[in-house]
């Protein structure tokens, strides 16, 4: 009897915290559920059936009978995880949606939340709340970093501990004297010609740049950045830009939870699994082979697929990771045709290696000049009428969307085909002036933004209500960016950073991940 007034007084407690209250009957039944759990797995299993029970549409904060029931079942399934979760390939239009609530403190998936379902032909609210939860999800993550969280009261502070506080753009506005160092997280804006502000929830500013100093990183417009300096006459001259600290994964998950931000077929994150974990680390041949630009109709490029597929013959990679451009020539009349015709033979060779074409993934993701909608992100799969033969003759392929998202055991593994560190160079405010760095500026970039492409929308187009889909919050294991710019692989905040650069303009250059010990080769292929 003990038992069970120990477990009620724990699991009521628990609702309580949240701000939900249960029915005496749905207490009852999760009570009499929880008796058969062990004692140390006890607070776990109630957090995971109060996610469940929050993920759920809920219209009070009374909580039914039938809430608690699917809350459970859910629980139940994803305990009895299947091996199906070992690998997945997540579309961008497949990607759950999290938004996060500054009230609550938490992120919230969209079911919870009054949003509609997202629609390629978004609103003018879905543009304004791209940027503003773009902002919303930098601001929670600097204001938990060290430097801003402010001493517990009562606690001495260390004299060598600085401490900041961030103001908003409102305060500085709103003040009549000059105000010496503030701090400010915004984004920066042109809203005039030649005239930078920074703009955050609250207002904007003009900003006066002439004596900034600039940390490591590509500040391009649209960018979000933590300035530093003092304000004075409705001016914000700053002395310094940084940008928002980053924060690994296993940080933002300590925080947060086993939310699964990534999607896939898991109700939780797979970061939580013990028995994928352990299948990676025992799974020492899974190597993924990756190629960008690979150019189906060049003679020279499946002259040397074919020396490729040759080597790794004896040995099969778990997948081969294929982006575009398909074609050598930009999208015209001729080329549905013609990469139909590519991919016939891209398919003959591949059945000529059965080792390969037996047990090999192939993933193709569509490359800016290959056939489809323009260049807006996430852009679609290539069309089924193109590839419908290819996939009949190899059954292991999936041609995806770009970017998308694989899932291997529990690592996490996102794949963008953009030529971004040009793009991004070409539209800095300022250039950083160590340009032989340059690749370590944009992944510091990339990942501080928390975003696959922080540039301006007439820059780098996006489908306003999908947005979310390019987020990198909380960081993969690994980004693949498919750049033309020379081949880089950088590690930062626990994160693989990779770029295979273009296969047939670097010298048939690739890279291979092996995901057991989280390392990256480069190869290359020598002339015939």
């Amino acid at each position: 009897m003990d038992v069970a007034r120990k477990i009620k007084n724990k699991v009521s407690s628990g609702f309580k915290m949240r701000g939900l209250i249960l029915r005496p009957e749905a207490s009852k039944y999760l009570v009499e559920m929880l008796e058969s759990v062990n004692a140390i797995d006890l607070d776990d299993v109630i957090e995971k059936v109060l996610d469940a029970v929050e993920k759920q549409p809920l219209s009070s904060n009374m909580i039914e009978l039938d809430v608690v029931k699917i809350a459970v079942q859910d629980c139940t399934q994803s305990c009895d995880e299947t091996i199906d979760t070992v690998f997945n390939i997540i579309g961008a239009f497949d990607i759950p949606r999290y938004i996060y609530s500054v009230e609550r403190k938490k992120f919230m998936s969209i079911s919870m939340t009054r949003h509609p379902t997202p629609s390629l032909c978004g609103l003018a609210r879905d543009k304004a709340e791209l940027f503003r939860e773009r902002y919303t999800i930098l601001q929670q993550r600097t204001h938990r970093h060290e430097l801003f969280t402010p001493p517990a009261i009562g606690s001495a502070v260390d004299e060598g501990q600085n401490k900041f506080q961030l103001k908003t753009i409102e305060a500085l506005l709103g003040s009549t004297s000059k105000l010496k160092e503030v701090i400010v997280l915004g984004m920066i804006t042109q809203m005039k010609e030649g005239k930078f502000y920074l703009e955050d929830l609250s207002g904007t500013v003009q900003l006066d740049m002439s004596k900034a100093q600039f940390h490591n990183g590509l500040y391009t417009e649209s960018c979000f950045v933590l300035a530093e300096g003092w304000y004075e006459d409705s001016v914000f001259h700053v002395n310094g830009f940084g940008f928002p600290p980053t924060e690994p994964s296993s940080a933002a998950r300590a925080y947060y939870g086993n939310i699964n931000f990534f999607g896939g077929p898991s109700t939780t994150s797979v970061k939580a699994s013990a028995k994928l974990k352990k299948l990676e680390e025992e799974n020492e041949d899974a190597m993924f082979v990756i190629i960008s630009d690979v150019w189906l109709d060049s003679v020279e490029v499946m002259e040397k697929l074919k020396v490729m597929f040759s080597g790794y013959a004896a040995m099969p990679p778990t997948c081969f990771i294929f982006c575009g451009n398909f074609s050598s020539a930009p999208y015209g009349r001729t080329q549905l045709t013609s990469l139909k015709e590519s991919l016939k033979t891209l398919a003959d060779v591949i059945c000529s290696y059965p080792s390969i074409h037996s047990s090999s993934r192939f993933v193709f993701v569509p490359g800016p000049e290959d056939p489809g909608p323009g260049t807006i992100l996430p852009r679609p799969p290539l069309a089924d009428h193109i590839t419908e033969e290819f996939r009949q003759r190899v059954p292991f392929c999936v041609f995806t969307t770009n970017p998308c998202r694989i899932q291997y055991c529990t690592q996490e593994i996102v794949v963008i085909r953009e030529d971004l560190v040009n793009k991004m160079c070409r539209n800095c405010v300022r250039l950083p002036t160590n340009s032989l760095d340059i690749p370590n500026h944009f992944v510091k970039t990339i990942l501080s933004q928390g975003h696959l492409t922080p540039l301006p929308l007439y820059v780098s187009p996006v489908f306003w209500a999908y947005d979310y889909s390019l987020r990198v919050y909380p960081v993969p294991d690994v980004i693949v960016f498919a750049d033309k710019y020379d081949p880089f692989s950088i590690t930062n905040t626990d994160c693989l950073c990779l770029n295979p650069g273009s296969f047939p303009r670097s010298g048939f250059t690739f890279k291979v991940y092996y995901p057991s010990n989280k390392t990256v080769e480069d190869s290359k292929l020598q002339g015939l």
